[in-house]
């Protein structure tokens, strides 16, 4: 109790839970479009984002240096989300190359705009690998507002997104507006990677958004109790993560997925054993 007493293990508990929750949600939706790997693309180059607000900000002379870095995260994966579908749905020919530009070029970009802004390599590394104990009250007021937003979306309008994923031509029969929901879900995408970049970090992002979704259909067989399940598990996840951190040594975003593979291989082993006796 006197560890939950904590300013600081309160502020690492309320955004990992708000990121578990918000990530399956987005998870659910590309996995059942296909795009399980979608979040590391965009995370590349959200990664260029946080260096372009660095640079802003040391340029505007901030105290802070890194008061942009969201923003700017924000702005470049909305970006790389919004030019990703385009490609997706038109079927451009060479798009998986675009794409890869777009992904190994993030990361480029990213290493030379925080060198331009005065910083280093090892200022990005909380990016690329999260950095949940740093995170500040006004951190905890912006992924709560972010959060919110793909709470509200990924949930308000799954109906229609699910009906949009699962089958696009019935929905265009019936009057959805598909290219729009379709940008919805890239957004989606890419809010709640810069949510989750400091909590697992750009490169372990996917992870967070795919495995509680993984783990939830293994369990339940409907795409609404996927969604559910997998919010659960994930919130589950980033505190059970979150509070052995406090006690050990150990960093956090890493340990969160280590978490997540050890319960999607425990969860696929015993439902492979039950199967097994069904059928014996």
């Amino acid at each position: 109790m006197t560890v939950l007493a904590d300013p600081l293990v309160q502020r690492m508990l309320i955004v990992g839970v708000l990121v578990g929750l918000a990530a399956p949600v987005v998870g659910t939706y590309l996995v059942q479009r296909r795009m399980a790997l979608l979040g590391d693309g965009i995370g590349h180059v959200a990664l260029a984002g946080v260096a372009a607000g660095w640079l802003a900000g040391s340029a505007a002379g901030l105290t802070q240096r890194d008061a942009l870095a969201v923003p700017g995260a924000v702005i470049f994966a909305i970006g790389a989300a919004a030019i990703i579908e385009r490609l997706r749905t038109r079927g451009t020919t060479g798009a998986d190359v675009v794409m890869a530009i777009l992904f190994y070029g993030g990361i480029a970009v990213g290493v030379l705009l925080i060198g331009a802004a005065g910083g280093t390599n090892a200022n990005l590394l909380g990016y690329l690998f999260g950095s949940i104990s740093t995170v500040t009250w006004t951190d905890v007021w912006v992924t709560g507002a972010l959060a919110a937003v793909v709470l509200l979306l990924g949930i308000g309008l799954r109906p229609s997104l699910f009906a949009v994923t699962h089958d696009q031509e019935f929905a265009r029969s019936t009057g959805l507006p598909v290219g729009a929901l379709n940008m919805v879900v890239a957004v989606l995408a890419a809010v709640t990677i810069t949510v989750a970049m400091r909590v697992v970090g750009v490169l372990l992002v996917s992870a967070l958004m795919i495995l509680p979704v993984a783990i939830a259909q293994v369990l339940t067989h409907s795409f609404t109790r996927t969604m559910n399940v997998a919010m659960v598990i994930g919130a589950t996840l980033t505190t059970a993560g979150t509070i052995i951190t406090v006690t050990y040594d150990v960093q956090p975003g890493a340990l969160i997925v280590v978490l997540g593979v050890g319960a999607y291989v425990a969860v696929s082993l015993v439902a492979s054993m039950r199967r097994a006796r069904s059928a014996r």
